[in-house]
């Protein structure tokens, strides 16, 4: 029997969106009971064509909102979420029904592999080497089939995340809570790197705010949870606090003090600008990048996990809706 499956694109309106359309519409496979694109940009614009795609709009809410607008507007068993940036072969639709046409009723989810092309001439830029993670992140939305069970049992996504950031890890915990398991499929959908600016990565740190929401509803220990690397929060506080003394200290005219507290500033901060140069191209504008993006990078962390904080203080894990649940079936082994 054929998987009944639809596909939901949150998107911002990138032009990338027609090559995703392009392999849904003209891949081979089955096709998808119907296909969800959802504009989350505050103010719609104009979009390439949808290829007779159903269209909703979020008004800018994040994607974890749009997704939900997708997921809860689609009917099927299976939810198949694709970002507007990657590149799915041409047989996409024909590998992801083969990826679920033999699961269990107690999987909830089956994630694709992803894969980053890097440049083959050079050594990879720090913004490359962070998208490059993508190809071993856990449960990541750029190509991710949920259950449509799974989803409702769980509550869907939750809306405090504003980014693409963590929302996707802290789903997938959730509902495995739930009782279901999440195992990785056979298709490989290919994540291009997009452009990036000199500040780039200093906007990421916003992503900070978002850890402490994860704190906030897993514990410390969440970074285990999700197979992630420890943080370098502790360092960015320590490199913070030392410059705000070093300053504090050549007011108050404490010359030997603020010399001494300038000088672990500098160490430091030259200390993470060298770590994050020396595995990259070390081009001059790649180095001018990570000398001014390492000394902004640590009060910024600090900041944007201080609001976090603040924000998230009486956060409370997402709840299902019980009108919206649905009973489960008994649990089969693959």
């Amino acid at each position: 029997m054929s998987v009944d499956y639809a596909v939901v694109i949150p998107t911002m309106g990138r032009a990338s969106l027609t090559r995703v359309l392009d392999a849904l519409e003209h891949g081979s496979g089955p096709p998808p009971r119907e296909v969800i694109v959802v504009d989350d940009r505050p103010e719609p614009g104009p979009l390439p064509p949808t290829h007779g795609a159903r269209l909703l709009r979020t008004g800018g809410r994040g994607p974890a909102a749009a997704r939900n607008a997708g997921w809860r507007a689609a009917c099927c068993e299976w939810v198949a979420f694709l970002d507007d940036d990657v590149l799915p072969a041409r047989d996409w639709k024909a590998r992801l029904v083969a990826d679920l046409e033999d699961l269990g009723l107690d999987v909830g989810a089956s994630q694709a592999r992803i894969s980053v092309p890097l440049p083959e001439d050079r050594r990879p830029t720090d913004w490359e080497r962070g998208t490059a993670g993508l190809a071993t992140a856990r449960w990541i939305t750029a190509d991710m089939a949920y259950r449509r069970a799974a989803l409702t049992h769980a509550g869907g996504f939750d809306e405090r995340f504003p980014r693409a950031y963590r929302e996707d890890a802290e789903l997938a915990l959730r509902v495995q809570r739930h009782g279901y398991r999440i195992v990785t499929g056979e298709r490989v959908t290919v994540h291009p790197v997009r452009g990036s600016d000199f500040l780039a990565s200093l906007r990421q740190q916003r992503g900070n705010a978002d850890d402490a929401l994860m704190r906030r509803l897993l514990g410390p220990g969440w970074r285990e949870g999700i197979g992630g690397a420890p943080g370098l929060l502790r360092r960015h506080a320590v490199t913070t606090g030392a410059g705000l003394l070093a300053v504090l200290c050549g007011l108050l005219g404490k010359r030997v003090a603020a010399a001494v507290l300038g000088t672990a500033w500098a160490g430091l901060t030259a200390k993470f600008a060298v770590e994050r140069i020396a595995p990259g191209p070390r081009t001059a504008d790649e180095v001018a990048r990570m000398v001014v993006t390492s000394a902004a990078i640590p009060p910024a962390a600090c900041l944007h996990r201080v609001r976090g904080e603040l924000r998230h203080r009486g956060a409370e894990p997402v709840r299902p809706d019980p009108l919206a649940a649905v009973p489960r079936s008994k649990a089969v082994s693959r």
